[in-house]
């Protein structure tokens, strides 16, 4: 496939791209994950992170053909429009537009809780918006000023974000009682698929991170390498998170819901084990709205240049920079505005059921890339081994996952999906293109 020329600069290596998966897929649910899955499994919960890391690597293995082939800007929004057409690509533009924006106005939120909690003298109102502004419109300054500002930023939080956790993970070892970890009962397939689903959610995040497809140094070597072994490396320090925190407080660990691994850090570290863990949530967090602020502008940049959302401004560069700066602008001006009016809970469904519906369509997209002869990429392409054998499973595994959903969840998407599709058609209707390009020639 022809590459455009887009005049963004292609100064992501594999470290880079590596420090944005892991900020983006480690997020603050590594914090009260484990006594999530404990609660539903006990022991057994290690042998799920297992085999989830398995299926989660199937699904990846898709994403990583795909982005091989596709390597322009925009990320799993490229993949699918350039794979199924303008319509898809829509559909996945908005869907992750919405999902990041309301994940990111939570999070600023949540970050905001944490502070007050160490801090309650600072409690008021007029500070939690400062503060909002301040953090949406420095990262996106950060953003603007450059590639390498925002990538580099993004190694040292990605750093900062993983070293409580492997503290925990290695000096924790001492202390793990291996009665904790002895199997008692083997849990049962419906248990398995209930704290898979959780799981699920806990390994997503790479799609949205390989928005940057084109900024990175040679693509068809780099996303590859830079999915699978972030993958790795999150599935390693996910296992070894879990086996360390039920080695360290047993059958009491689900009881510890808030902050399980504040817990184990007390248990190992005493007292200010617990603060800095805190401390690290909510760095954490804040690693994951630095990724998105990366990440993000970049779909809306893309889907402005190809039409697919009818914002032209949206797809200019910055002569300096070489920054997409009017989709950083609008992006972090958006979770601004989402993160002081809160209540949109109803909308963080999507992300689930979003992000299942998008992963459904890379596996499908990496099939259709084998057999379509007009997708012919720049040197050589990463080929998952096996034939057809691992996108049809990874269908069939996301198809499971789908029917793992809440009928709650899988009503309010079907419904969104309907009005974007009114909404996508009605943009793209002759009349309303007829009736906006007179109003244009009136204004001149």
């Amino acid at each position: 496939m022809k590459e455009k020329q887009e005049n963004l600069k292609r100064e992501i290596g594999i470290l880079g791209l590596m420090s944005n998966i892991i900020n983006t897929v480690i997020g603050s649910g590594i914090f009260v994950l484990p006594a999530i899955i404990a609660a539903g499994l006990g022991s057994a919960s290690i042998l799920a992170y297992v085999f989830c890391g398995i299926l989660i690597t199937l699904m990846m293995l898709c994403f990583a053909e795909v982005g091989s082939k596709i390597t322009e800007t925009g990320g799993v929004y490229i993949y699918i429009e350039k794979s199924f057409g303008k319509f898809p690509g829509f559909l996945t533009a908005i869907l992750l537009l919405l999902s990041a924006i309301t994940a990111d106005a939570a999070i600023a939120n949540a970050i905001v809780e944490i502070i007050f909690k160490l801090l309650p003298s600072l409690q008021s109102e007029l500070l939690k918006i400062l503060f909002f502004l301040f953090l949406f419109s420095g990262l996106g300054f950060i953003n603007i000023k450059g590639l390498k500002n925002g990538i580099g930023f993004v190694k040292i939080i990605t750093i900062i974000k993983i070293a409580p956790l492997l503290l925990i993970a290695f000096i924790g070892f001492k202390d793990v009682n291996l009665n904790n970890l002895v199997l008692e009962t083997v849990p049962s397939i419906q248990q398995i698929g209930e704290s898979s689903l959780i799981l699920y959610f806990a390994f997503t995040g790479a799609g949205s991170a390989l928005s940057v497809s084109g900024e990175v140094r040679n693509p068809q070597k780099t996303i590859p390498k830079a999915i699978l072994i972030s993958i790795f490396i999150i599935g390693v320090i996910y296992v070894l998170v879990q086996t360390v925190s039920q080695g360290v407080l047993g059958s009491s660990l689900p009881s510890f819901t808030e902050n399980p691994l504040g817990e184990v850090a007390n248990k190992i570290f005493g007292p200010i084990g617990f603060t800095l863990l805190t401390i690290g949530a909510a760095v954490s967090m804040f690693g994951g709205i630095s990724s998105k602020i990366l990440s993000i502008p970049r779909i809306l940049f893309a889907a402005s240049k190809d039409k697919v959302i009818p914002i032209k401004k949206l797809s200019k560069i910055h002569i300096k920079y070489s920054t997409p700066y009017i989709a950083i602008i609008a992006y972090v001006t958006l979770c601004f505005l989402f993160a002081i009016l809160g209540g949109f809970k109803q909308l963080a469904i999507l992300s689930s059921a979003s992000s299942l519906l998008i992963s459904l369509g890379i596996s499908l997209a990496t099939i259709k890339l084998r057999r379509g002869k007009k997708f012919v990429s720049h040197g050589k392409t990463f080929k998952i081994p096996g034939g057809y054998i691992v996108p049809i499973l990874s269908f069939i595994v996301i198809l499971w996952f789908l029917s793992n959903l809440s009928e709650n969840k899988i009503l309010g998407i079907g419904i969104f999906i309907i009005i974007l599709t009114l909404l996508y058609f009605l943009i793209n209707s002759k009349i309303i293109k007829r009736l906006t390009k007179k109003y244009i020639e009136f204004g001149r």
